[in-house]
């Protein structure tokens, strides 16, 4: 079931969305497309007036593949310029994901800096991508691609402190206009920035994420690969510490993501 049809399925029923295994990670739902499908019920309960400005995700526990699963929102509190919203991804009676998210209409401000430029990374033809291989990468990477442009793969035993490239949808979706919803998947699936340190596999995961999305968002569609890349601020005794930046293929501010990752090794 590619990702449109996900979207799609928590707008229709929020209350009852099962994720089929091909969207597992491990044991566990993909953490992007919990936080994807939370923020899709959220911005059902906005004015379109008021665009994401920043999401504070929490991947409380593993959500399973194949059970029902509630996408729950609370308005917090709704001010003349922000509403703040609270979403709980509920399985089986317990949250699994939440999040707190702030949502603002534009202000007049005499204020205008631009963003840093895009970090420097090799061109798409010259990045190498991972491709999906059953039983060998996590069964989202069907979905999604990713091409490494900067850094090095997991478990190489390369001390870099940079890992990115490009990404997109993979396969034959529709071409639309892209949303916040497809950023979250996208950038979610890139590995901890710290696995290139080991060398040899172990778990990590997302434990808390920060992500912050410039508006007006510069328009790119499904078919198009963005730029990513996260750097490792610290890292010990099983946490890592990362901040990346999300860029359009012309090199346009995306996002600005922080993530803390638990690692097992």
């Amino acid at each position: 079931m590619p990702l449109s049809q996900l979207l799609a399925a928590v707008r229709a029923n929020p209350q009852a969305v099962s994720i089929p295994n091909q969207w597992s990670q491990g044991r566990a739902c993909f953490g992007g497309l919990m936080a994807a499908l939370l923020y899709e019920a959220m911005c059902a309960r906005v004015s379109a007036e008021r665009p994401v400005r920043s999401l504070a995700i929490t991947f409380v526990a593993p959500a399973e593949p194949q059970v029902p699963i509630s996408f729950e929102v609370d308005v917090l509190r709704e001010g003349k310029a922000v509403v703040s919203l609270l979403g709980r991804a509920v399985q089986k009676g317990a949250v699994v994901t939440l999040i707190q998210g702030s949502f603002g209409a534009f202000r007049d401000s005499a204020i205008d800096v631009p963003s840093l430029p895009a970090v420097e990374m090799k061109s798409l033809e010259e990045s190498d991508e991972l491709h999906y291989v059953e039983g060998m990468t996590p069964e989202y990477i069907r979905f999604l691609a990713m091409r490494w442009g900067v850094g090095a793969l997991p478990f190489t035993n390369t001390p870099s402190r940079q890992m990115g490239g490009w990404m997109r949808l993979r396969g034959d979706v529709q071409k639309e206009p892209a949303t916040e919803a497809h950023l979250l998947a996208l950038v979610d699936a890139w590995p901890p920035a710290v696995l290139p340190y080991l060398s040899r596999p172990a778990a990590g995961s997302t434990l808390t994420w920060t992500i912050e999305f410039v508006q007006p968002m510069p328009a790119f569609s499904t078919h198009d690969w963005v730029r990513y890349c996260a750097e490792v601020e610290h890292a010990r005794d099983g946490y890592g510490h990362t901040a990346a930046g999300v860029w359009t293929a012309e090199g346009k501010l995306l996002a600005l993501s922080r993530q803390t990752v638990t690692v097992f090794a």
